[in-house]
């Protein structure tokens, strides 16, 4: 049995795609998942299993919510991993806002940063093996490519984004 975590992309936000955390967490225990916990309500599920049977959540969260919903998998070693590579003065506070964009694997590739039209001296962009990690200067914000068209590309679609403290919450719960 390993951990892993799963991210879930685009429910409870914006009024639709609703999800009950208690519900999710049954479900991952009706897949036998041992050890299921969720954390926020944005779609963070940690458990225990022999594989991470991403197109078998999916399935079955299809099934029972009746819409699609995305889903990434982790190992807890994958995840601390990306985790660890975040800069220790890297924060989502007043001042700077750092968010960890988890990459689908078509999208998981070094070139991934070059091929994305960041605006130089706003956004400050690393790339680990499974996501993005990038931090803006709040008073740039409304400068940032995350405000000119980042919503909408292709990386948009097929990413799930967690703030750093959630990362960092979810990366000590493993």
């Amino acid at each position: 049995m390993s951990k892993y975590v799963a991210l879930l992309r685009g429910i409870n936000v914006g009024g639709g795609r609703k999800v009950s955390m208690s519900e999710l967490k049954e479900l991952f225990e009706s897949l036998n998942f041992k050890n299921v916990s969720t954390y926020i309500n944005s779609g963070n599920v940690i458990f225990e299993s022999s594989s991470e049977k991403t197109e078998q959540i999916t399935n079955a969260i299809t099934k029972k919510f009746c819409f699609s919903v995305p889903v990434l998998a982790f190992t807890a070693r994958q995840f601390k991993k990306i985790e660890s590579a975040i800069p220790k003065d890297w924060q989502n506070d007043k001042e700077q806002k750092t968010d960890v964009l988890f990459l689908w694997p078509e999208y998981d590739t070094k070139t991934v940063v070059s091929e994305t039209p960041f605006v130089k001296d706003i956004d400050e962009v690393l790339y680990v093996s499974g996501a993005l990690i990038w931090r803006i200067n709040r008073k740039f914000q409304s400068k940032s490519y995350m405000q000119k068209g980042f919503i909408g590309s292709d990386l948009y679609k097929n990413m799930t984004a967690r703030n750093v403290n959630t990362v960092r919450k979810i990366a000590s719960l493993l």
